[in-house]
């Protein structure tokens, strides 16, 4: 498939540049695979369109405040992204991290984030990437982190320095059941849930099950290759555990439904099964790129957000729902007036 198959026109201001005022008021958009019927429901509903004995997975990464706000000895802003953790010892601490400008980044530069907090570029490492030496004084450079860093949010939601939303983003740009630290974006179908939802559905039978992946700048990175199949997606750091394992396999002897929710618990799910659909716990890193051709061998209904056009996202998606379903519903999507994007409204694909 050429990723331009995939294109669809979204008008800016649709772009969702703050959540719903709660979680659960977000719309959510049903669309049957099987013929392609839509309905929409307040994702607070979510539950009239799920069965006693359905299984709901969800991925427990934490997003880390991974973006720094630096400066140069000469007073010139540099903005930084945290992308990986080498190693911390002590009040030191080195990364890998994206820069905003590479003009003045040479090794040995230091660069001052906040009172006591520094960062000292090693030098470059390819992928537009660099190597840092963090240092803060009095704590551990994680504790620094979580102190002064800012939420990494994509570069369509605009923040401006000071952005009195920061706050807001802190609590709202993170799922309620986001347990480990490691992630740079939000698994954003779960922005949605509350504890209070995730309670009620229980109490109507729905099951839940978690997995981590630490979801890095590869997810989120443009297809730029023509044809879908070339891209591959960067990979990523996983855990399936036990637990979770056995979950699956007790949903199928019920006769209950897996509903991965997000792409990024789709992909682990997907990356551990074999070809009859048996799930092996385990972890590493996985960079499964599911592309039209895929046969899902676990899961059987998706919850997502509404996607960019050309990213990979987009294309498991189609993959999973067939692309002129997908572009009808968007289309759709549009014409009513659905938010798009991480802050957006929800899609459940069954």
């Amino acid at each position: 498939m050429r990723i331009q198959e995939l294109d669809y026109d979204l008008p800016p201001e649709l772009v969702a540049q703050e959540p719903a005022g709660r979680r659960e008021a977000a719309r959510l958009m049903v669309l049957r695979r099987s013929d392609g019927t839509i309905t929409e429901a307040s994702f607070g509903a979510i539950g009239e369109h799920l069965r006693p004995g359905d299984l709901l997975v969800l991925n427990d990464t934490r997003v880390v405040p991974a973006r720094l706000e630096a400066h140069k000895p000469t007073g010139g802003r540099v903005d930084l992204l945290l992308v990986a953790c080498e190693g911390e010892d002590g009040d030191e601490a080195i990364w890998t991290c994206l820069a905003s400008s590479g003009r003045g980044i040479r090794p040995g530069v230091r660069l001052r984030i906040a009172p006591g907090f520094e960062a000292e570029i090693l030098g470059e490492i390819g992928r537009g990437r660099i190597r840092l030496r963090l240092r803060a004084d009095g704590r551990s450079p994680r504790e620094a982190i979580e102190r002064f860093g800012l939420m990494p949010l994509p570069p369509y939601i605009r923040r401006a320095s000071g952005d009195s939303r920061s706050g807001l983003d802190r609590e709202r740009y993170q799922t309620v059941y986001a347990r480990h630290p490691g992630a740079i974006a939000a698994p954003t179908a779960g922005l949605h849930f509350t504890e209070e939802l995730m309670r009620a559905l229980e109490g109507r039978g729905v099951r839940f099950a978690r997995l981590t992946l630490h979801v890095g700048p590869g997810t989120f990175q443009p297809v730029r290759s023509e044809h879908v199949e070339d891209h591959r997606v960067e990979a990523e750091a996983y855990r399936l555990p036990p637990e979770t394992v056995e979950a699956v396999a007790a949903c199928r002897a019920r006769g209950g439904r897996v509903v991965a929710v997000g792409t990024t618990a789709t992909r682990v799910l997907e990356e551990r099964a074999d070809e009859g659909g048996r799930l092996a716990p385990g972890e590493g890193h996985c960079d499964l790129t599911i592309v039209p051709g895929h046969r899902f061998r676990v899961v059987d209904a998706l919850i997502t957000n509404f996607h960019l056009p050309r990213t990979t996202l987009i294309v498991l998606a189609s993959a999973f729902a067939g692309r002129e379903r997908i572009l009808a519903a968007y289309r759709e999507a549009v014409a009513r007036r659905f938010r798009f994007y991480s802050y957006g409204d929800a899609m459940m694909i069954e």
